[in-house]
């Protein structure tokens, strides 16, 4: 799971913490693989901009999921600081930490400045980060000057998350697992995907390509009811196009109904990679994701308004998810 830790209409960011941790929880019980936080600023809806600060709570609150960033925007800091941050995670919670990276700067262009000050980014930037942050969290080596610590040794596993062809390529260069966008910009999935595992180079800790893809997954009793609830999502989608960001609102009965043809087609594209309905839909819809992109994992986002349904909503993938698992191992069979 991706979690934005939305601060909710009427909510505070104290309340939306303490949902992410619930959240967590109940998602560890359920058996995620993951849970991830991703990194932005200066954003009134979410609360997740001190990503590595918030990783550790919620590792601190869990005891066997992994928990890691969705990732870290690598151009806002320094590969070292990175380094140390998620080498004393590592050593805190062992085995259970990850390391998403970005490449963009999650925010608005003068926060932006805020956060780099006065670095320039250019294109050799971020693959020359991502090699430094590989050596300083492998064990450092004789003669090695500049060491993380806490860091060297820990071997964080490392992810690169993009949404357009430059990430699939370096992490298919680099050995690295990778972790499309599509929960907000699915347009090049398929091509991004197709160009990672082409191009994939193994490497020790990871022998073959691994892909992970974002999905918003909004589930109910009924489709009806599902498509309800994503009307909170819908607004908040709508509020990303137009520039009018603001905190996670109450769903609106038909909603979409209200909006222009390019309104809900420009939502539409935005999520044409969600599921989005009744326990059947959304088993259906994540085996037509699986069988179209090959994902070794679907990382949901769900963005429910009352925090007791999106519990539901992770309840209903779950089960649909269980679902195929059995029907697959009953066609082996």
């Amino acid at each position: 799971m991706l979690d934005l830790v939305a601060v909710r209409e009427g909510g505070t960011v104290a309340d939306a913490l303490q949902i992410a941790l619930r959240t967590a929880q109940h998602a560890e019980r359920l058996g995620f693989a993951r849970y991830w936080l991703a990194e932005h600023h200066n954003m009134a809806g979410i609360a997740s901009s001190a990503t590595a600060v918030l990783v550790g709570h919620i590792a601190g609150g869990t005891s066997r999921i992994r928990v890691g960033s969705g990732g870290v925007m690598l151009p806002n800091h320094a590969p070292l600081v990175v380094a140390e941050a998620f080498g004393t995670l590592a050593e805190l919670y062992p085995g259970r930490i990850d390391l998403g990276l970005g490449r963009a700067p999650g925010t608005d262009p003068a926060t932006m400045r805020a956060l780099r000050r006065s670095r320039v980014e250019t294109a050799d930037d971020f693959p020359q980060d991502v090699a430094e942050l590989q050596r300083l969290l492998a064990p450092a080596e004789p003669g090695q000057r500049l060491i993380a610590m806490p860091g060297a040794g820990t071997d964080v596993p490392i992810w690169l998350l993009g949404s357009s062809l430059f990430s699939a390529q370096l992490a298919a260069e680099r050995g690295l697992p990778y972790a499309f966008a599509s929960h907000f910009a699915p347009r090049m999935l398929h091509q991004a995907l197709a160009l990672y595992r082409s191009l994939y180079r193994p490497s020790a800790a990871w022998p073959r390509p691994y892909v992970a893809i974002g999905v918003p997954l909004i589930a109910a009793p009924t489709d009806d009811e599902a498509d309800y609830l994503a009307s909170s999502t819908y607004q908040r989608v709508l509020g990303i196009l137009t520039g009018d960001r603001r905190r996670l609102l109450p769903p609106v009965e038909h909603f979409t109904a209200r909006l222009q043809p390019q309104e809900r087609a420009a939502i539409s594209d935005f999520l044409a990679a969600a599921v989005i309905g009744g326990p059947d839909t959304v088993r259906d819809g994540m085996a037509q994701l699986i069988e179209a992109t090959g994902a070794d994992e679907l990382m949901l986002v769900s963005d429910v308004y009352d925090p007791a349904l999106r519990l539901r909503s992770l309840d209903i993938a779950a089960q649909a998810h269980a679902d195929l698992k059995a029907g697959a191992h009953a066609a082996l069979a």
